[in-house]
């Protein structure tokens, strides 16, 4: 009886598992499309009626046939590559192949896989094929164009959406790990403010053209509207994300083209990952962004993983206090250098050094943030130390090294200004390393000019070390203009408030240049901050300002960059 019932539960199983691949096969016969499913050796084990249809051969003339002798010979390459690909798990696409039609011509075929996986083994694949030549040129253009980017040709939003479902079935089935890469630009609303809407069009185009490069096999690349740009990664550690979106935020620090003009952006980069941080594609957006917010509130131009804490703020004061408090000795303090332009000649010999923070726990935290925090906490005397000692270290070693000569300006704080000890803190740092005197530049701001007494003692020391002084951010803060007679200044620099909408705003223009003709009289240089436009540059220019710095002509970049940049 026993025997019965099991040989009754048999030919039930035999009999779903035969009604299984009858309907599997029925969707691959009945199928418009033509379908060649070929196996590991490259050789056709199956083609359904379309194939007939559309290039004259029938299933006997096609079994056990290499696809490779189907294929034009300048795409044979190509084509195994891509055999190679599907077969490594990839559901994948390619245009402009030629397949070799029955009646002896070639036909332009666009090809899809889909890889046929039994227990986890990749066993044949299937090629959906379909005519591209001429007759139905128009249908495939208008599917092209719904599945892509107008502007970049890059995959839209819909394709992604369609790309992730099957990504996300693989990665499950394959128990790898599925990341979201979230770009988004910096400022892009700087580049349409200086080159209109066409010319960003065209710097967004050498953007995807930029990722593309360096995007791996296993990535599929998206334009998310605006300036957001995704990718799908498959099969990556970890590790190799990181690797991968270092080297895009690499890329970016070299210079774009439009018009004979270098334009340099920067990119904000937020990961989620699947399963880990959601399921669905609208979650690990959703995520992903978060993540980008996250970096873009600490500074820009970095990527972090998204995390849960990312869903609260950084208001913790104690907290922060206590991480900067350990800043130095976990080496997350670095000084980056942004170039100071002379607008008459384009020549750069100048610096302002500018300090940044990546802690190891929450990212890279806002100067704005942390600095006002340094001060009040008292940090800012060991901090502002250390960023002394760096800047000498690094003007030594251009020194050293005979590289041209250049001055690098700090900023000091007026508490550290006041201490009464500063000026011969920094004889002996100067002493120390040997560096010239005049290569280094202090920059203090208004509101230090007002504590006459202290000020103008520290300021005469500094003179007779032979230092470089400035006044950043003039026109901002409580001084006389007596003081600028009083006190030993070599450089006025206008503040960035000033400069913004000059070319519009006819006061900011009025006083911008007041300052200028001031400085002239005075003897001293006129250096303009946040330049991020042309015209902002051309209008200094035309009044005579010495020199400029802000987004137009660079961001703060590391040391290394500067002397690729600007030494060799």
């Amino acid at each position: 009886m026993d025997n019965n019932r099991l040989q009754e539960e048999l030919m039930m199983e035999r009999k779903k598992r035969l009604e299984y691949e009858q309907k599997y096969m029925s969707v691959i016969d009945h199928n418009l499309d033509p379908i060649i499913t070929v196996n590991r050796k490259g050789r056709i084990a199956y083609a359904n009626t379309a194939v007939h249809k559309a290039f004259g051969y029938r299933l006997k003339e096609l079994s056990g046939r290499a696809i490779i002798d189907l294929i034009g010979d300048d795409k044979v390459g190509d084509f195994k590559s891509f055999l190679s690909r599907s077969f490594s798990g990839e559901s994948i696409e390619m245009e402009g192949i030629l397949f070799f039609h029955k009646r002896g011509q070639y036909l332009s075929a666009y090809v899809i896989t889909i890889p046929v996986s039994v227990r986890g083994e990749i066993r044949e694949i299937h090629l959906i094929l379909r005519d591209t030549s001429y007759h139905n040129k128009n249908n495939e253009r208008l599917l092209f164009l719904s599945y892509h980017d107008q502007l970049t040709g890059l995959w839209n939003r819909r394709a992604m959406k369609e790309h992730f479902n099957a990504d996300a079935e693989y990665a499950i089935r394959s128990d790898e790990k599925l990341s979201l890469i979230h770009l988004d630009l910096d400022r892009f609303n700087t580049i349409n403010d200086s080159i209109g809407r066409n010319g960003a069009d065209e710097i967004l185009k050498r953007v995807a053209d930029r990722i593309k490069i360096v995007c791996p096999k296993e990535g599929k690349l998206y334009r998310n509207g605006g300036d957001e740009y995704i990718i799908l990664l498959q099969n990556h550690s970890i590790e190799k994300t990181e690797k991968l979106t270092q080297q895009i935020l690499s890329d970016f620090t070299k210079p774009f083209y439009f018009n004979h003009q270098e334009y340099f952006l920067s990119s904000s980069i937020g990961i989620s990952v699947y399963p880990d941080d959601g399921t669905s594609l609208e979650e690990l957006l959703q995520k992903a962004e978060q993540a980008v917010r996250y970096v873009k509130e600490r500074g820009r131009s970095h990527y972090r993983f998204y995390r849960e804490e990312m869903n609260t703020s950084f208001t913790d004061a104690a907290l922060m206090e206590a991480h900067l408090r350990r800043a130095i000795e976990f080496n997350e303090l670095e000084l980056h250098y942004q170039p100071q332009v002379n607008l008459q000649t384009g020549e750069i010999d100048s610096f302002e050094a500018l300090l940044r923070w990546n802690n190891r726990k929450f990212g890279f935290v806002s100067p704005a943030e942390f600095i006002p925090l340094a001060e009040e906490s008292g940090l800012i005397h060991s901090i502002g130390d250390w960023v002394l000692e760096i800047v000498c270290r690094q003007l030594k070693e251009w020194q050293d090294k005979q590289f041209r000569p250049v001055r690098i300006a700090v900023n000091i704080s007026s508490k550290q200004f006041r201490t009464g000890a500063f000026a011969e803190k920094a004889k002996n740092i100067i002493r120390k390393h040997g560096i010239h005197p005049s290569s280094f530049e202090v920059e203090i701001t208004e509101t230090a000019l007002m504590y006459m007494k202290d000020t103008l003692s520290t300021l005469q020391k500094l003179k007779e070390i032979g230092v470089t002084i400035s006044v950043d951010d003039f026109g901002t803060g409580y001084s006389s203009l007596s003081y600028l007679k009083q006190y030993p200044i070599d450089i006025i620099k206008i503040d960035r408030s000033f400069i913004k909408d000059i070319e519009l705003d006819e006061k900011n223009e009025a006083i911008a240049k007041t300052i200028i003709n001031l400085a002239h009289s005075l003897g001293m240089q006129v250096i303009a901050e946040g330049v991020e436009k042309d015209l902002q540059a051309k209008i200094l220019r035309e009044a005579d300002c010495h020199k400029a710095q802000g987004f137009l002509f660079s961001k703060a970049i590391p040391a290394s960059e500067i002397v690729e940049k600007y030494f060799t």
